[in-house]
């Protein structure tokens, strides 16, 4: 039997447990209640509908809790769905945790960490090191296992991290290419601009939006945070200003989330780089999913388009 529901492809049949990611009701043409469910393990997660459902199933199959299913997956409007057969509630007997259910970075925390201790010790400005190295200390738990996002890019454990050392590594090949990029000020914005989702999402394995992620958002909140720690480090002048601003613009548009556009070199740069690792994450781990010759499903943060592997992709690979 396959394991893992992104080995599946579509017309298989599944049978086995899943972590539910989140549960959302809703009431049919006909009137009757179904549950929109979210279910994921460790190679990914998939929708399935639970048609007819009862006031029990509302509140039996519910986010973090574990169930076994069976049933096939199917294609509704370009995209993967479970088509649910039987459900239960996982038992304890069933011998499952939620915690082998969870996606994780590919790349261990410790190399991660490693890393970004790494980038900050690069530094020769002392007051974005002492910024920089104040928010990795004081958040390092919860950097080193909080997902980038709740869906679509690095929206696994430790995908804020991942995400932070790629985009180091990008940084660091591109100040080659341009010299004139003042490399501190990139690297403490890169290290710090999603810091704020720290407090915009609930947590790691099943995140969800927290009131104050909800009503002001992970830049405002980072914004703040920033002028808060340089007051009480004692630090003042125009790095600060700069840091602050490299976060506040680092979506790039205001339809994006930006409350400013970048104005700053290294703003600019802060705001590609975060775009590329956003797009090839999500692009890499949808096209995995998939054959040469085939086309990935449709991603709908990258205009809902699908993707062609060609049939080459994997012959000229070292």
């Amino acid at each position: 039997m396959k394991k893992g529901i992104s080995n599946h492809q579509i017309g298989d049949a599944f049978d086995d447990f899943m972590l539910i990611k989140s549960s959302t009701k809703g009431v049919a043409s006909n009137g009757k209640p179904f549950l929109t469910l979210v279910l994921r393990d460790a190679t990914g997660e998939i929708e399935a509908k639970l048609w007819e459902a009862t006031k029990e199933d509302e509140q039996t199959f519910i986010a973090e809790e574990l169930a076994r299913i069976t049933g096939e997956v199917n294609q509704f409007r370009g995209k993967a769905q479970l088509k649910i057969q039987s459900i239960r509630p996982a038992q304890p007997t069933d011998g499952v945790k939620a915690s082998d259910f969870v996606e994780k970075a590919p790349v261990s925390q410790e190399d991660l960490m490693e890393r970004i201790t790494e980038a900050i010790f690069e530094m020769k400005n002392p007051n974005l090191q002492r910024i920089t190295r104040h928010f990795v200390k004081m958040y390092q738990e919860a950097l080193l296992t909080y997902p980038a996002a709740v869906k679509n890019h690095h929206e696994y454990v430790s995908g804020l991290a991942h995400h932070i050392v790629s985009m180091l590594n990008l940084a660091k090949e591109l100040k080659e290419l341009y010299p004139d990029l003042d490399q501190d000020l990139l690297y403490a914005g890169i290290i710090l601009h999603d810091l704020g989702k720290l407090k915009e999402l609930s947590g790691a394995a099943t995140p969800s939006y927290t009131l104050e992620g909800k009503l002001i958002g992970h830049i405002p909140m980072m914004v703040e945070e920033i002028g808060a720690v340089a007051t009480e480090l004692g630090i003042d002048g125009e790095e600060v200003t700069m840091l602050q601003h490299m976060v506040l613009s680092h979506h790039g548009k205001a339809e994006w989330g930006s409350p400013k556009p970048p104005l700053i070199r290294e703003a600019e740069m802060l705001h590609l780089i975060d775009l590329v690792d956003a797009k090839m994450n999500m692009l890499n781990r949808s096209l995995d999913k998939v054959q040469p010759g085939e086309f990935t499903e449709r991603l709908f943060a990258m205009d809902n388009r699908s993707f062609y592997k060609p049939l080459f992709a994997d012959q000229y690979k070292e």
